[in-house]
C-alpha cells in the first residue's frame, strides 16, 4: 500500500540551519522539499566534485583487474589528484584509441600500394621525373599516351591502381589518388606505438583501481555534505529564522513532534494539498513486496494519490510469463539459474528476497509445462503418451478463450477497484459500467475470432452499462451536460476496451511461437540423428543452439509483453500513470 504522507515545516533560528538538518538526518523520516533552489559557490563546487568522483569511479570499475581491488588504499586524503588523474588518463586513452581506429584504417587503404617514401616524390619531381597514382579502368589502359611508364600495382573491380611515371607533370583524365602524407611503415611504427600508449594508460589506471574504495568513500562524504548544504541553501527565511519543509510518513508524526519539543523547533504538520508532489512510499506484506525488484529494473513507480496494484501485478505477471515461457524445461533451467545466483550472492551479502521473484517466476513456468505436456517442445512430450491435465489448454480455440477471459478478468479487477475507492459516490457506477462493456466486449472477441455464439444477455448488459458509463461519469446538476461528457468518454474509451481485450491474445500467439520453434529443433535434430556419430554430434548441437535460443529469447517476450500488459492495458483502466517521485529522506547512510 501507499503510505498516507502528513507535510511539516520545521521552524529555527538562522543559526541553527546546519545543526538542525544533521538532527534531522539521523530521523531519517524527512523527505525534504526545497523552498528555493539550492545555489552558491560552495554547493556548484560540492557538485562538480561529485561528477569528478562519479566519473573516475566508473572508469576504474570498468577497467580494473578483479585482482586489483586487493591492493592497498593509499594517499587517502588527495583523492581529487588521483580522481583528476584518472579521468585526464581515460581522456587521453579515448583519444589515442580514435586516434588508433584512423590510422589503422588508413593503413588498411594504402597496404595494397605498397610502401614508398612520399617525401622521395617531390625529389623526383625535382629531378624531373614524375610519378602519379591513378585508378584506370583495365579496358583503358591500352590507350594511354605511349610516352608514360605505367606499373599496374593491383586490380578490384575492373580498375586498376596504378603508378604512373613521366618525364613531365601528369595529367590524365581519370581518377587521381592523393599519396598519403607518411609512407606505410611510418604510420605501421605509429600504429604500433600508439598501441603500446594505451596499453600503458590502462595499466596505470588498472593501478588506481586499488584507491576504489577511498574514492566511493569520499564520494559518499561529499554527497552527504552536498545534501546537507542543499538543504540549508534551499530553506526559506523569515527574518531572524529559516524554515525547512518537506514530507514524512504518517505513522512518523509523534517522533517529529517529539523531537521538536526536545529541540526547541516551530513545528506545523498538516495534510497535503491537491497542489503538492508528495513523494511515494510503498509497504507491502513481504511476499507481495516481491515484486519490487521489476518495479525497479524498469523504473516505474505510482503517484502519491494513484493505486500501488503490486499485488495484482505480482499474480498476473506471474500467470503471464507462465503462458509465455510456457516450457516446464525453460522453467527448471531459469531455477537452477537463480538458485546458483543466489547461492554466490548470498556469500556477498546480497540479500536473498530479491531473488524471491525469479523462484515464483520459474514454478510459474514449470507449472504451466506440466499442464500442457511441454518439457523442452511439446511433440516428442505427447508422442511418449504424457497425458497433460489440463487438455484444453493445448486446444487453441480453447487457449484464445482463456487469453480474452484473462483480458476482460484483469482489466474488470482494474476498474472494480476504481470503484470501491470511489464508492458511495455515483461516479463508482460508471466503473461499474465499464465492467459490463470490457465483458461485452469478451462475448464479442469469442463470437468475431472463435465463431462462439453471441449469448442472448449481451446486448441488455451492454445497453445498460453504457447508460451507466453515460449518466455517471461526471453526474452534475446539467442533465446535458452529464449526458454530454459521458457521451465523449465513450465516444473515446469503448473501441480501446474492445482493443485491449483483444490484445492479450498475444499471450497465445507468443507462447505458441516458442512452443513451434522447440518443437522444429526437435525435429530437426531427430532428422540428424540418425546418420551415426557425426549425426548424434550434430543432433546435439541443434537441440543445444534451438533451446538456448528460446531460454534466451523467453524473458525478452516477457517483457515486451507480459510487462505491457499490467503497466500499459491494466494501468490505465486502473488510472495509473506511474508519475510518481520516490520517497528519499534525509537519513545517515
Amino acid at each position: 500500500m501507499i503510505v498516507p504522507m502528513k507535510k511539516v515545516a520545521i521552524i529555527i533560528q538562522a543559526r541553527d540551519a546546519s545543526s538542525t538538518v544533521d538532527r534531522v538526518r539521523s530521523l531519517g523520516v524527512l523527505h525534504v522539499e526545497h523552498q528555493t533552489a539550492p545555489r552558491g559557490a560552495d554547493v556548484t563546487a560540492l557538485r562538480d566534485d561529485l561528477a569528478l568522483l562519479d566519473a573516475a569511479i566508473s572508469i576504474v570499475r570498468q577497467g580494473a583487474a578483479p585482482a586489483a581491488y586487493a591492493g592497498p588504499l593509499r594517499e587517502p586524503d588527495r583523492w581529487k589528484t588521483a580522481a583528476l588523474h584518472i579521468v585526464d588518463s581515460y581522456k587521453r586513452l579515448d583519444q589515442l584509441r580514435e586516434y588508433g581506429r584512423a590510422l589503422a584504417q588508413r593503413i588498411s587503404q594504402w597496404e595494397p600500394w605498397g610502401d614508398f617514401d612520399p617525401q622521395a616524390l617531390a625529389h623526383l619531381a625535382g629531378k624531373g621525373v614524375y610519378l602519379a597514382l591513378y585508378q584506370i579502368p583495365v579496358k583503358e589502359l591500352r590507350r594511354l599516351p605511349g610516352d608514360l611508364i605505367v606499373r599496374e600495382l593491383f586490380v578490384s573491380g575492373g580498375t586498376a591502381n596504378c603508378a604512373v611515371v613521366s618525364r613531365k607533370p601528369i595529367s590524365l583524365a581519370y581518377r587521381e589518388i592523393t599519396p598519403p602524407k607518411n609512407s606505410l611503415r611510418y604510420m605501421q611504427n605509429r600504429l604500433a606505438e600508439n598501441e603500446k600508449a594505451i596499453a600503458a594508460i590502462i595499466n596505470d589506471i588498472q593501478r588506481h583501481a586499488r584507491s576504489q574504495e577511498v574514492l566511493v568513500r569520499a564520494r559518499n562524504s561529499l554527497a552527504k555534505e552536498l545534501e546537507s548544504l542543499e538543504v540549508v541553501r534551499g530553506m526559506g527565511a523569515a527574518g531572524a529564522f529559516t524554515y525547512v519543509t518537506g514530507f514524512i510518513p504518517k505513522d512518523a508524526t509523534d517522533e517529529i513532534r517529539e523531537t521538536a519539543r526536545r529541540e526547541g523547533w516551530g513545528i506545523a504538520i498538516d495534510d497535503p494539498s491537491a497542489n503538492d508532489q508528495v513523494p511515494t512510499l510503498i509497504r507491502n506484506p513481504r511476499w507481495v513486496s516481491t515484486i519490487s525488484p521489476l518495479f525497479r529494473l524498469i523504473e516505474i513507480l505510482p503517484g502519491y494519490r494513484e493505486l500501488d496494484i503490486s499485488l495484482p501485478f505480482l499474480v498476473f505477471f506471474s500467470i503471464f510469463f507462465g503462458i509465455l515461457i510456457g516450457d516446464a524445461g525453460y522453467g527448471l533451467i531459469y531455477g537452477c539459474l537463480t538458485f546458483i545466483f543466489h547461492r554466490k550472492m548470498a556469500r556477498r551479502g546480497a540479500r536473498g528476497s530479491n531473488f524471491t521473484l525469479f523462484y515464483v517466476l520459474s514454478l510459474s513456468a514449470i507449472a504451466w509445462g506440466v499442464m500442457t505436456g511441454t518439457f523442452f517442445g511439446q511433440e516428442w512430450v505427447l508422442n511418449a503418451g504424457y497425458k497433460p491435465p489440463v487438455p484444453f489448454l493445448n486446444d487453441q480455440n480453447g487457449m484464445q478463450a482463456l487469453c480474452f477471459f484473462l483480458g476482460a478478468l484483469h482489466l474488470s479487477i482494474a476498474h472494480a477497484w476504481r470503484a470501491i475507492l470511489k464508492a458511495p459516490s455515483l461516479p463508482a457506477l460508471s466503473d461499474i459500467g465499464w465492467i459490463g462493456i470490457l465483458w461485452t466486449a469478451f462475448f464479442l472477441a469469442k463470437t468475431l475470432i472463435l465463431s462462439d455464439p453471441f449469448p442472448g444477455f449481451g446486448k441488455p448488459l451492454f445497453i445498460a452499462s453504457c447508460a451507466l458509463v453515460i449518466g455517471f461519469t461526471n453526474p452534475q446538476k446539467n442533465i446535458l451536460k452529464t449526458i454530454g461528457e459521458g457521451l465523449g468518454t465513450m465516444a473515446l474509451s469503448l473501441m480501446n476496451n474492445f482493443t485491449d481485450v483483444i490484445s492479450y491474445l498475444r499471450l497465445f500467439a507468443v507462447g505458441l511461437a516458442g512452443v513451434a520453434i522447440a518443437n522444429a529443433f526437435n525435429s530437426l535434430a531427430g532428422m540428424v540423428a540418425p546418420q551415426g556419430a557425426l549425426g548424434i554430434i550434430g543432433s546435439i548441437v541443434i537441440v543445444s543452439i534451438g533451446h538456448l535460443l528460446g531460454v534466451v529469447l523467453g524473458p525478452v517476450s516477457v517483457l515486451v509483453h507480459g510487462v505491457r500488459l499490467n503497466v500499459l492495458e491494466f494501468s490505465s483502466h486502473a488510472g495509473v500513470s506511474w508519475s510518481g517521485v520516490a520517497f528519499r529522506p534525509l537519513r545517515v547512510k
